[in-house]
Formats: structure tokens, sequence, C-alpha cells
């Protein structure tokens, strides 16, 4: 397969309690393999601190040849919010978490990562972290493309709808925070990343 050079490398930022083991973490991973751009595809495990997570997917937005293209969901979706706006970064949020220390509130305590294993302790320090990332105005809300399903059972669609005024937007009925849909949307996030007519070639 020919790849163009001018390409933009996908950040994936996955939610809280998730993992790149994730569902969609691992179709997007197989799908880019698919048009030969393994290689253009970063999603690590991001630690528990709020802060840390920006400080561990900011060396990568600096390590990237050409200005990454950023995939948050749910919690990651906060994330590439704060990141967007910091380094002029286009963004495709899954489910994003509008208000994201308000919907983790509950969550202080000890907590296990259903995916690794990892038992760790999400402290009131971290909403602390998490609310200093909070975006009051978006600069750029057309650099955002907001996904989102109204059967998401943890995060309501609506806020994220009404924060995302002015964003490309697409809203499937039904679904779950998941994302069901997610395996039909893979080709058009390809094209989100690269929006050059090459871009899947």
């Amino acid at each position: 397969m020919k790849q163009s050079t001018a390409v933009s490398r996908i950040i994936y930022l996955h939610g809280f309690r998730s993992s790149p083991a994730s569902l969609k973490a691992r179709l997007l991973s197989d799908h880019l393999t698919g048009w030969g751009r393994a290689d253009q595809f970063w999603c690590e495990s991001l630690p528990a601190s709020p802060r840390l997570a920006i400080e561990q997917v900011e060396r990568a937005i600096r390590s990237a040849p050409t200005p990454p293209v950023l995939i948050g969901s749910s919690l990651g979706g906060y994330y590439a919010t704060y990141l967007a706006e910091r380094h002029d970064l286009r963004a495709l949020l899954i489910n994003p978490a509008t208000h994201a220390a308000r919907a983790l509130a509950a969550e202080v305590g000890r907590q296990t990562n259903p995916y690794t294993g990892v038992v760790f302790d999400f402290t009131p320090a971290y909403l602390e972290e998490l609310a200093a990332l909070w975006v009051p105005v978006l600069s750029k809300p057309e650099r955002f493309w907001l996904v989102v399903e109204t059967g998401d059972e943890v995060l309501d669609y609506r806020e994220a709808v009404s924060r995302y005024a002015g964003a490309r937007q697409t809203v499937i009925e039904g679904g779950d925070h998941g994302l069901r849909h997610f395996p039909e949307l893979l080709d058009a996030i390809v094209d989100f990343a690269w929006p050059e007519p090459t871009g899947r070639n």
C-alpha cells in the first residue's frame, strides 16, 4: 500500500479504568494495521493521576513528526479537549466526560482496572487535578468531532451535545457508553485523521 508522507499520527486516550486492551482501542489498531498504518497509532496505559497522564501524552505529542489527531473516549475525551486547546490539535471525542471531576467524584477510593487487574487509589487530589484541566470556553469548536450514543448509561449525552455546540456532531440513537456503533465508524475515523484524498491509499 502506498503511504502518504503528509500524515497525522493518531493518539488514542482511553477512559477511566480502561486500557489499550479495550475493544475500541484494539479495533482501531487492527483497522490501521490493515491500512498499513500501524506505526501511526499511539495508545498507552495512562496513569491514574490526571496530571501524570497529561504529561505522558504531551511527550507523545512532542515526539510526533506531524501534528497528531487526538481520539479520546470518556475520560480520555476530557483529556483530549484540554490537549486540543493547549496544542491547537483536532480531536475526536467518543461519549466524552464533559465535567470529569464531577463525574468521577463518586469513584474516590480503591479501584481495580478490569483489563490489567492493577489495584490503585483514586484520590481527592486527582479530582483537583481534573478540575485544573477544565476548559471553560472552546476557542475553536470546529476542531472537534463529537460522537455520542443516546443510550449512554454512564454519562448524559445531552451535556456533550451542548458543550460541543459548533463542532461536527454524530448523535446515534441507542447504544451505550462503550459506543456500540464504533466498528461502523472506523473508515470515517481514518478519513478524519488523514483528510487528504490519498488518506486511505
